[in-house]
């Protein structure tokens, strides 16, 4: 395969968005269909995050259903998209001399699979997903995706799954065409700014960019997918944002497209 692949952060948001078509899922369809077929997806999700650094190995993932208090029917979706346990292997070659196991039980967390019910609903493609070790600093992260880059060259597509912004304390459950929060628009747009000029060590130090990134990324697994994603960028690489918006006025549904 000669196409180098993008590498895509998308902000997933609801779990309900696997089931909807709204701006946000008709881009990540639309970005289905734009990008190159990829031989298999590599994913990190929000919803992965744990003390160690894993990949999944399961060539059958079962769909994870990790979340409570939705309609019956969010409960029923099954995607059943192959995995690929020599992916799994070269990805833990890739990540050496990091310890890094084989999961051979865990499925696929609703952070992948609600998004890529849309981007390949035929779940005709292998899916892989790789751990967020939470015991370890956003730098770590970052390098991590630098070992991987070379994925983009043998057709694998890895894609982060969080958002960028994503404070639930304040979101707007059940309401709708809420305005967003000032602060989560300042800090969506500095991020912006940010992956513009390619400036990653400010985005790798989020921590210290006070209030509006506190508010904004209360916790880390969110937002931690996107500096995987950020490490895959090459020089030239062109930066764009294919779908946008902030839903319940405290969740950024940003994605941002590498390459």
């Amino acid at each position: 395969m000669t196409d180098l692949m993008p590498a895509i952060f998308f902000g997933h948001g609801n779990p309900m968005n696997a089931l909807s078509r709204n701006a946000y899922t008709e881009g990540w369809a639309s970005l289905g269909k734009s990008i190159p077929r990829p031989t298999a997806v590599l994913a990190v999700s929000a919803h992965w995050y744990i003390t160690a650094c894993a990949v999944t190995a399961n060539p059958a993932p079962r769909t994870i259903h990790d979340f409570g208090g939705f309609p019956q029917e969010l409960y029923e979706v099954n995607y059943p998209a192959p995995g690929s346990p020599e992916l799994a292997r070269h990805v833990n070659d890739m990540l050496s001399p990091v310890a890094t196991g084989l999961d051979e039980t865990r499925g696929l967390d609703h952070g992948t699979w609600a998004v890529l019910t849309h981007i390949f609903p035929k779940a005709d493609v292998p899916v892989v997903q790789l751990s967020i070790d939470e015991t370890q600093p956003p730098l770590f992260h970052y390098q991590i995706g630098k070992r991987l880059s070379a994925l983009r060259e043998e057709g694998v597509l890895v894609i982060g799954s969080g958002n960028i912004v994503h404070n639930l304390h304040a979101y707007a459950w059940g309401r709708h065409d809420v305005k967003p929060f000032d602060w989560a628009v300042r800090c969506e747009e500095h991020a912006r700014e940010l992956l513009l000029k390619g400036e990653d060590d400010a985005l790798i130090a989020y921590e210290t960019s006070g209030r509006d990134a506190m508010l904004s990324v209360p916790t880390p697994d969110h937002y931690l997918p996107l500096l995987y994603i950020l490490g895959l960028r090459r020089e030239r690489d062109a930066v764009s944002f294919p779908v946008e918006g902030v839903d319940g006025g405290s969740v950024s549904m940003l994605a941002v497209r590498i390459g």
